[in-house]
């Protein structure tokens, strides 16, 4: 709802300052947008070590690859495949990972993950990802993420205390 000033059509500064970054994000968003396309694929490797396995992530007792390093490992395959194509200061955010980890790996053994871009909606990006070790597939699921402009993102958490 606008609040009206002394029955003028001036709205609040603040918001009227919200709608122009709003405005702002949208016309970059638009741009940024042609440059991301449905099939965009990224893939990185890690050779399992003793800082990636269950019993360092305190998930498990056994030195296999962890789950929680899987799935970090999985995210940030798939926040590398779009951020180079995203204007300075903008990048994405995580929301939402649904994967299943199918298989364990062990130390010394090399995994890959692999993300594809599904969809595009909106500044909402969702992937499929996949990992790999030298014996087969061992994880699989989707990913979603948001486009976010970092600075304005970290603003509005340290306001809500969060």
């Amino acid at each position: 709802m606008l609040e009206r000033i002394e029955n003028t059509k001036q709205v609040r500064p603040r918001f009227y300052e919200r709608i122009m970054q709003a405005d702002r994000f949208f016309e970059i968003f638009k741009r940024m947008k042609h440059l991301l396309t449905p099939g965009m694929s990224c893939e990185l490797m890690i050779v399992v070590s003793s800082e990636n396995t269950a019993a360092a992530y305190k998930s498990g007792i056994v030195d296999v690859f962890a789950t929680p390093a899987m799935i970090g490992l999985m995210e940030n395959t798939a926040h590398l495949s779009v951020q180079p194509y995203l204007e300075n200061g903008y990048t994405t955010v995580g929301t939402e990972v649904n994967i299943k980890h199918i298989k364990a790996t062990p130390l010394g053994m090399k995994v890959t993950a692999r993300s594809e871009l599904l969809e595009i909606s909106g500044n909402k990006l969702k992937f499929s990802v996949t990992a790999s070790d030298e014996t087969g597939q061992i994880g699989f699921g989707t990913h979603v993420r948001y486009i976010v402009h970092a600075k304005t993102f970290m603003q509005k958490l340290e306001k809500s205390g969060g």
